[in-house]
């Protein structure tokens, strides 16, 4: 007993000489560091060791995380932040003697405090981390260190406000809180400069969930996972109103509880990474917890028509293997139900036939139109968010064999989306009464496998920290419809039909290394790499029926499976590319104020890519310990995606033609090589280019504030995009001449990717954060984030001269096309966000301003006059979201929520938007809050 009293009085006489301590470790002389990235245990023995400061940190806890690579001579907190970068990690305290650490908040049974010193390797007394001396503050108890990055600064880790080009950081507990169905969706709430449209068009482009940085395409951002490239999707959005043409990686097939937090760099950073990252590059890392997990149930539904119900249970999991150690787990399930904001129909009468289901009889309605006259009819049931299944794993894993540490992450997916198109009415030309007597809705169903495996392994050779990696990732989507036929067999159609399969898979391996150099009494990091990558792309033809011209066929009939004809043996195609690249990329900081950067890459691409060589610069200069100013400039390019060289499918899309709009079209999307695209003007795809200049200013004017405000122009030349829908009689004389079967071009109209056009998008990034606690009872976390993004077209190819012979009614890219790259997005996003924590309750709030835009159309022309009858713009609008949670004990929370709590809806088309036969068109697709109104939901959630 006196023992223990004895202990416990030691320790306590320990704890108040460091709390009276009051110089900051921060101010301790610059020391050089030569730490290897390896076990954090002995991580942090050789910080200690190196820079003469005792280490307190929990030895357990620590066990089975992994350290970052620390080369150079900088301050020991520096150091240290750059050590313990996206370990969970944190500074308890810290002062000229001692620094502590601590993983949470929350206790652990574990052996208590391991003492890391020079030359002294423990203490004859035991710690707690929990008795670490706190700040007094509510605020300062739970508020974690400075952001640490390692996006965009290759081989050492930065705080957010010290990195030279600006950074989001967003943890996997913000993505839990916005309530919303996945990471896509997530960060279009929680980062300013990024644009998700519920439905960015029809077809394939309603299930890819895609978003642009910085108003540019989702392509145009690179989608990387612990730092290595992500693979694509093999879906594409051929025929959609936004991002039309772009092949992007689907982030959606990555679990959320999987993502420890997701980093954000809004800035080019292709002479880093590689093709595709002109906007940006956005990096999610993994949880890499040896221990403990988490399990959540979360389930919510529209506030209107009780619909769009949305189920997901989120489980993730970590555990040691052996001594050095550790496999993180993760698993999604989610259920998707339909949402529709359709309208009933107008009644139908002998003289007002438009909506009469079926023809009339004897002069007189049909029976079961007539019984309907009076009641509500809603006859289109999917328009809002389509339905879909998916089930998402992840794995997180690395040993250190000591010297070397071995690592392997991957994800497997499998997702069910269902396209429910149109209702055909029982009278359609396209229905057979024979088959369908009461008509039909044509269902699409798109089958999903996605897996992705990265292995690697990294250590230090001759003071080099090299990181050595292969992955391989794939995409498989099969397509196929039921209820659904294809008139022209007639009664003979089958009702079920394959369409197809896309497959895309992708091989990278990287060899990177990284060493930092004592130069000018600063630090030099010096980093290099090669990387190899094959990416291959193959579409498989469908049964014939599905794509089958009959017998049946008719003026005016469309052929094929409705809703989606089947890719015909011609439409099937198979290409492969390989790529290499070099890399180098310095960062020299020669004193805390200043970091110069530079980087440059080469690449070769073994198809019509050929050859790119590339450059970054940028820099940072700290003008007083308040103020900061940093400014980049770099050129990046984007290799025309496999995909858009030979992808080809026939689908039925409402269009708007000649100034009438809801018109159904066959639109036939054909690749660049193909005859009829050449005879239509098609020229092989070259890599887009682009120039990308900022400078920012970054303030902390404050404790635990900050600012930054950014401005960029990004100018992208030889952007691929797909042309305006090229139809009429004149357009099927060229498919015919073509090889296209007569029966099948003139039911036609056809688009083909190109090389169209040249942009310029200038904007200004907005971020700001503030901590401070309230009446020492409440933590406040207060964040808010504005962008501004305009985007012009400064060049368009003229028609090539096969389309200029067909006169002034035929442009390659048309208004309509102009319009959805440039003002069919909001020009302005406001995010302001509370998070406030109140002992065992959270109330998360969240207000959002969606600026306006304006979709513009084709004019119509009459009398020699054009008008734009069909031009429409819609107003900002400010949706609030909120969620309160309430930890019930250590191991169970839940919470309520609902985001859009005010149920705001987009402005609403004019009523001859809407179509008469379908009731559908009350809203513009393209909203950026979507048009089903507000959505509630409740979680409960498990710790352990």
């Amino acid at each position: 007993m006196m023992s223990r009293n004895f202990r416990n009085v030691s320790l306590c006489a320990v704890a108040t000489v460091v709390a009276l301590s009051t110089q900051s470790a921060a101010a301790a002389e610059p020391a050089k560091f030569k730490i290897p990235a390896q076990s954090m245990q002995t991580a942090l023995t050789l910080f200690a060791k190196q820079s003469g400061i005792q280490l307190l940190f929990p030895y357990d806890q620590v066990a089975g995380l992994h350290a970052q690579s620390v080369n150079g001579k900088m301050a020991p907190d520096v150091a240290l932040q750059r050590l313990i970068a996206g370990s969970g990690l944190k500074i308890t305290l810290s002062n000229n003697n001692v620094i502590a650490l601590s993983l949470s908040a929350q206790a652990h049974k574990s052996r208590a405090v391991e003492v890391a010193s020079l030359g002294v390797t423990a203490l004859p007394f035991a710690m707690q981390a929990s008795t670490v001396p706190q700040a007094s503050t509510a605020a300062a108890e739970e508020a974690p260190g400075p952001a640490i990055v390692v996006t965009g600064s290759r081989g050492q880790a930065r705080t957010v406000t010290d990195s030279p080009t600006p950074i989001d950081v967003i943890s996997g507990a913000d993505l839990t809180r916005t309530g919303k169905a996945g990471v896509f969706q997530a960060l279009n709430t929680l980062v300013p400069s990024f644009n998700l449209p519920v439905r960015a068009g029809g077809a394939t482009s309603t299930v890819i969930a895609t978003g642009g940085l910085r108003g540019l395409n989702p392509d145009q951002a690179l989608i990387l996972v612990n730092g290595k490239r992500r693979h694509k999707t093999s879906l594409i959005n051929a025929v959609s109103t936004l991002y039309n043409g772009s092949v992007p990686a689907d982030l959606d097939m990555i679990p959320t509880a999987a993502v420890d937090h997701i980093e954000v760099l809004r800035d080019g950073a292709a002479a880093q990474y590689g093709s595709d990252a002109i906007a940006g590059v956005i990096n999610i890392i993994l949880k890499d917890d040896s221990s403990g997990g988490s399990a959540n149930f979360t389930a919510g539904q529209n506030f209107d028509r009780s619909d769009g119900e949305l189920y997901q249970a989120d489980l993730n999991f970590g555990m040691k293997l052996g001594e050095n150690g550790f496999a993180n787990l993760s698993l999604n399930l989610k259920k998707q139900e339909m949402s529709n904001r359709a309208l009933p129909l107008a009644d139908c009468s002998v003289t007002a036939t438009t909506t009469c289901l079926y023809p009339l009889v004897n002069g007189q309605l049909d029976p079961r139109d007539a019984a309907a006259v009076g009641t509500e009819r809603i006859v289109t049931t999917s328009y809002g968010v389509m339905p879909s299944r998916s089930i998402n794993t992840a794995l997180n894993a690395g040993y250190d064999l000591g010297g070397v540490e071995l690592y392997a992450f991957g994800t497997y997916s499998q997702r069910r989306s269902d396209l429910w198109y149109s209702y055909r009415y029982p009278k359609d030309i396209n229905n057979v009464m024979g088959i369908y007597p009461n008509g039909y809705r044509p269902h699409i169903m798109i089958d999903e496998e996605d897996f992705e495996l990265t292995v690697g392994a990294k250590g230090e050779v001759a003071g080099w920290d090299w990181d050595f990696s292969t992955g391989y990732g794939r995409n498989r989507a099969r397509q196929s419809s039921e209820g659904t036929l294809n008139p022209s067999l007639g009664t003979l159609s089958p009702t079920e039909f394959y369409i197809g399969t896309l497959k895309s898979s992708e091989f990278v391996t990287s060899l990177d290394v990284t060493r930092g150099y004592d130069v000018g009494g600063g630090n030099l990091q010096v980093s290099a790499g090669a990387q190899q990558r094959h990416e291959r792309y193959q579409t498989f033809a469908g049964d014939e029926a599905s794509y089958a011209v009959g017998p049946a066929i008719v003026s005016g009939m469309t052929p094929g499976a409705q809703s989606s004809a089947g890719f015909q043996p011609g439409d099937a195609a198979y290409m492969s590319r390989d790529n290499v690249s070099l890399y180098a990329d310095v960062a020299w900081d020669p004193n805390k104020d200043i970091t110069i950067g530079a980087a440059a890459r080469f690449e070769h691409y073994d198809d019509g890519s050929g050859n790119t060589l590339i450059w970054k610069v940028n820099g940072r200069y700290a003008a007083t310990d308040w103020i900061a100013f940093r400014a980049a400039a770099n050129t990046g390019f984007r290799a025309p995606a496999v995909a858009q060289q030979i992808y080809t499918q026939t689908t039925n899309q409402f269009r708007t033609v000649n100034g009438v709009p809801n018109q159904l079209l066959q639109i036939k999307t054909l690749a660049v090589d193909d005859p009829a695209a050449i005879a239509l003007g098609a020229k092989p795809l070259q890599p887009e280019t682009s120039f990308n200049i900022s400078a920012g200013v970054v303030l902390t004017p404050l404790p635990n504030f900050n600012l930054t405000i950014d401005a960029y122009q990004i100018d992208v030349d030889d952007r691929i995009t797909i042309t305006s829908t090229l139809t009429g009689t004149a357009i099927s004389n060229i498919l015919i001449a073509s090889g296209v079967p007569e029966a099948e071009a003139r039911t036609l109209t056809a688009q083909y990717y190109t090389n169209a056009i040249d942009t310029r998008t200038r904007g200004i990034d907005v971020v700001a954060s503030y901590k401070h606690g309230l009446f020492d009872t409440v933590n406040m976390q207060w964040n808010l984030g504005f962008n501004y993004n305009k985007t012009k077209i400064t060049h368009i190819i003229d028609n090539p001269p096969q389309l200029a012979a067909l006169g002034s009614d035929y442009v390659l890219f048309d208004r309509a096309r102009r319009s959805n790259m440039t003002n069919n997005l909001p020009r302005t996003k406001l995010s302001i966000s509370n998070l406030a924590t109140m002992g065992d309750f959270t109330l998360s709030s969240r207000l959002t301003r969606f600026g306006g835009f304006k979709s513009y159309q084709n004019g119509v022309t009459s009398n020699g006059v054009t008008t734009y009858p069909n031009d429409r713009s819609y107003g900002a609008k400010w949706i609030t979201d909120l969620e309160a949670s309430w930890q019930v004990t250590p191991l169970v929370n839940i919470a309520i929520g609902a985001n859009n709590i005010f149920n705001v809806y987009p402005d609403k088309n004019r009523a001859s938007d809407v179509s008469a036969t379908l009731g559908q068109g009350l809203y513009a697709g393209t909203s950026p809050i979507g048009f089903t109104g507000g959505f509630y939901y409740g979680r409960v959630g498990l710790s352990f």
